[in-house]
């Protein structure tokens, strides 16, 4: 019964540093837009000179190589989803995630596979970011982080906290702590993390380029798709088994 009142006071302090953070921010679209235009270029030299060779390469792979990779890591994902679909009070969701788990981790072969979607388990993905944002928590100021690409106040401050709290995944692995004789290092975590984002980009090889062809200001249409995108999520009207943060071929 403490735990829980402890849990409850935390949740609600994150709450309202979120709200005052975001009232303080919600009256400007964007923040550090010059930084932001200079760590994008940063990105885009980042993505030109080594994601988009290793996404190319990884494209050679054969496919049930990188369905299996794609599989793996979305697996995964769903221990941080859990957490934060139970936030959202989406119990039915939170045993969708719980079971799709178990048995992709399981019959799944370490979720290499995917039977759990065969027996029409949803897996949608969730984070704290959005868990905020269906309490009605506005994304606030717009700005881009190097590497990570695109955030929010909110989705940066979530982010954070998924990764010092509710992500079982980076607990065992970034932070070293071994949960229920679970152990692991920084060496996985940013392994899986570096194959999600090569299966990604390599997923969106197409559509990236597309986009770069069309977009008179490229900075100004990644930022659009990343906002619609994480209102889509925030909403649960985007495909659940979508794991980009942009429709990136519209």
């Amino acid at each position: 019964m403490r735990l829980k009142k402890i849990q409850i006071l935390f949740y609600s302090l994150i709450l309202n540093f979120c709200l005052v953070l975001n009232a303080n921010a919600q009256s400007e679209n964007e923040c550090f837009e010059k930084v932001s235009r200079g760590v994008f270029k940063f990105n885009q030299g980042f993505d030109n000179i080594i994601l988009e060779p290793v996404a190319k390469a990884y494209n050679k792979l054969p496919e049930p190589i990188r369905n299996g990779t794609g599989n793996f890591t979305s697996n995964i994902a769903t221990l941080l989803s859990i957490p934060n679909h139970l936030l959202q009070g989406e119990m039915r969701l939170a045993g969708h995630a719980t079971g799709s788990f178990l048995i992709n981790s399981t019959i799944g072969i370490l979720g290499l596979g995917n039977p759990a979607a065969a027996i029409g388990l949803e897996n949608q993905k969730e984070d704290l970011g959005q868990t905020l944002g269906s309490y009605g928590v506005g994304g606030g100021c717009y700005f881009v982080l190097p590497i990570l690409g695109p955030t929010t106040l909110r989705d940066s401050f979530g982010m954070i906290i998924d990764n010092n709290y509710l992500d079982a995944f980076a607990r065992v692995t970034w932070h070293e702590r071994e949960i229920k004789s679970m152990s692991g290092n920084k060496l996985d975590y940013v392994g899986v993390k570096a194959a999600t984002a090569v299966d990604f980009r390599g997923d969106n090889m197409v559509n990236f380029e597309s986009l770069e062809k069309n977009s008179i200001d490229l900075y100004a249409a990644t930022k659009s798709l990343y906002l619609q995108d994480r209102s889509k999520k925030i909403q649960n009207s985007s495909n659940s088994d979508d794991d980009s943060w942009g429709e990136l071929d519209k």
